[in-house]
């Protein structure tokens, strides 16, 4: 009997000939060198010179939560600050008449508080990238052929692409900087947002009506109450900034106020829908052992 030159605990006993020639099996022994590579590389060892990639998994829930749950937190702590440490400087309009609540624009117009913002709405614009192409692909992929499913599916991203342009324009350009491209960032940002929810429940409605899963009909349920008290919040503080700027009334500017809290909220909760529709999804990211790059 002699050995193998096979890996290391793992070698297979065969019967020399006479010219001493050694064979062997070699499905085996590819099996046999497979099964010890794979084994080094879960522990993390070096194979011929190539380290073990590095394996990152998070739930996609995670990345909803981040991209809802970031700038909640940044405009609660703006709101906070500018009402207990900014209260005249965040509620004086040109009316002059008494308000008890900082209107969002006011708030993050204002040191630190534009700085919290900018930093949660910028750290959370990736994340937010990554749920606005996963939805398009799983669109794609239901309705590759249907109409006007299909081409809704691609209005769906546009709008949400500009959804997140108009966020990003309204943060980065304070109402005390340039205050018609703030203005002209809030109104993208509102109409973007309508028409993408919009199309959005459009698009579960046909979901919904080929799909078993409660989880799916719960989705779309939630969606459509979430989209129409966005409609409505909009409309109520349309009313009263109109009032206020023709009658400078008190208390029409925190009204106003309110109402674009709720619609900031109502948006929130319309995104946060995404946990239940991929809640059985992952995010990977795996690094090239060759080049260290992602």
């Amino acid at each position: 009997m002699c050995k193998l030159p096979c890996p290391p605990g793992m070698c297979l006993s065969v019967v020399c000939t006479s010219q001493a020639f050694v064979t062997c099996s070699t499905k085996v022994h590819a099996a046999l060198v497979s099964a010890y590579i794979e084994n080094k590389m879960l522990q993390g060892s070096n194979i011929l010179g190539y380290e073990r990639p590095l394996v990152i998994r998070v739930s996609f829930s995670t990345c909803v939560l981040s991209t809802v749950f970031l700038p909640l937190l940044g405009l609660i702590t703006c709101l906070f600050i500018s009402s207990v440490f900014h209260f005249d400087d965040s509620t004086v309009t040109h009316c002059q008449v008494p308000n008890y609540l900082p209107s969002i624009s006011a708030s993050i117009s204002l040191s630190p508080e534009g700085h919290i913002w900018r930093f949660c709405i910028g750290l959370h614009s990736a994340p937010r990238l990554l749920v606005t192409f996963t939805y398009f692909k799983l669109y794609k992929a239901r309705f590759a052929s249907k109409f006007p499913e299909s081409p809704l599916s691609c209005l769906n991203l546009v709008f949400s692409m500009l959804e997140n342009l108009g966020l990003l324009l309204l943060t980065y350009v304070s109402s005390s900087e340039t205050y018609f491209i703030h203005k002209e960032g809030f109104l993208l940002f509102i109409i973007s947002s309508l028409i993408y929810m919009l199309i959005t429940c459009r698009l579960w409605k046909s979901i919904k009506r080929n799909s078993l899963s409660p989880e799916d009909a719960k989705s779309h349920r939630w969606k459509v109450r979430f989209l129409l008290l966005n409609v409505s919040c909009c409309a109520f503080a349309g009313f009263f900034y109109w009032k206020h700027n023709m009658y400078c009334e008190s208390g029409s500017y925190t009204l106003f106020a309110l109402f674009e809290y709720l619609i900031v909220f109502t948006n929130m909760a319309f995104h946060l829908t995404a946990v239940w529709d991929f809640k059985s999804r992952e995010v990977m990211v795996i690094s090239s052992s060759e080049d260290k790059t992602f």
